[in-house]
């Protein structure tokens, strides 16, 4: 059933959908909704009884073979929050698939008769791309703009909190292994946002009636070899970081991917850090520090490994 804050009127609290609210960045936006007294649906494949979370919303599955279904799921709302996507393609998913599934969860949404949708999508998307990634995020933008909902799209580069993949992955290996690797010399330029000040402005955003493309970006810009650097001194690693040709660092990943059962790095994803589309080219529209909450997390950042795969396919 869904839940609401203690206090809240059932009969005046509006509904929200949030497509993987168990997931990183839908857990942060779920609670923040939760706070301010509304129902909030999830559309997932994933639920997490374990999450406290899990027994305060009500979750339907995210079927896109099953329009009808989608559209019924989401009836009675007035704001649909999507971050579903894929990471990397697998075991039979492309990002040409989930460009389709979005399309198809769109539609539904017009059907259900939801008003508007806070999409989150990338920095720097592109439909000239050559990485299916930034198309793939390029072409659903286009088809909300298409569409008749009202619309936010929120554009982070990369995302950082508890919870994340990359940022603890980095702090992993940095603790595990006398040596890390970093594609090309590292001198190309990163943006971090952390995941609450996304979740915060997804939320207002929901609030808003007008329709907007903003970059979600954090406050502070390093080159990747800094960043990597300040993860270093934070956890007290005192790994040799090394810059590497990245058709060597691809094959290195995959062979190291191979090891965790995970994957690690993609070449849509090297080449998208090394081209800078990891940067925003706007103010920045968030405001934690990166540095201050990696020294505020250090005692705990990259204990343990974030799988991938097994976080979203197992």
């Amino acid at each position: 059933m869904a839940g609401e804050e203690k206090g809240s009127s059932p009969t005046e609290a509006r509904t929200s959908v949030v497509t993987g609210a168990f997931g990183f960045t839908g857990q942060q936006i779920a609670r923040r909704l939760l706070r301010q007294g509304e129902h909030v649906r999830t559309l997932t494949n994933h639920p997490r009884p374990e999450l406290p979370l899990f027994r305060r919303v009500q979750f339907c599955p995210l079927d896109f073979e099953n329009p009808e279904e989608l559209a019924d799921s989401m009836r009675g709302a007035s704001v649909l929050y999507n971050t579903y996507w894929v990471r990397f393609p697998y075991g039979g998913m492309t990002h040409e698939r989930a460009v389709h599934n979005t399309e198809v969860l769109i539609r539904a949404a017009e059907a259900a008769g939801v008003k508007r949708i806070v999409h989150i999508s990338t920095a720097n998307p592109s439909l000239d791309s050559p990485m299916t990634y930034y198309r793939g995020k390029a072409e659903i933008e286009q088809a909300i703009r298409q569409s008749s909902l009202c619309y936010a799209v929120l554009r982070p580069a990369v995302l950082f909190g508890k919870g994340d993949i990359l940022i603890n992955n980095i702090a992993f290996l940095l603790r595990h292994s006398p040596m890390f690797a970093i594609p090309g010399n590292g001198k190309y330029r990163i943006q971090p946002t952390y995941v609450g000040d996304l979740a915060e402005l997804a939320v207002e955003s929901g609030r808003r009636t007008d329709n907007f493309t903003i970059d979600a970006a954090g406050p502070e810009i390093y080159t990747f070899m800094d960043l990597v650097k300040l993860i270093r001194s934070a956890v007290g690693s005192r790994s040799w970081i090394v810059p590497m040709r990245p058709e060597l660092l691809n094959a290195a990943s995959r062979t190291l991917g191979t090891m965790l059962g995970d994957v690690l790095l993609t070449d849509d994803e090297i080449a998208g850090l090394m081209a800078e589309l990891l940067l925003s080219h706007q103010p920045p529209a968030c405001h934690t520090s990166f540095a201050a909450w990696i020294q505020s997390n250090a005692g705990t950042l990259g204990r343990s490994y974030a799988s991938e795969l097994a976080r979203h396919y197992r």
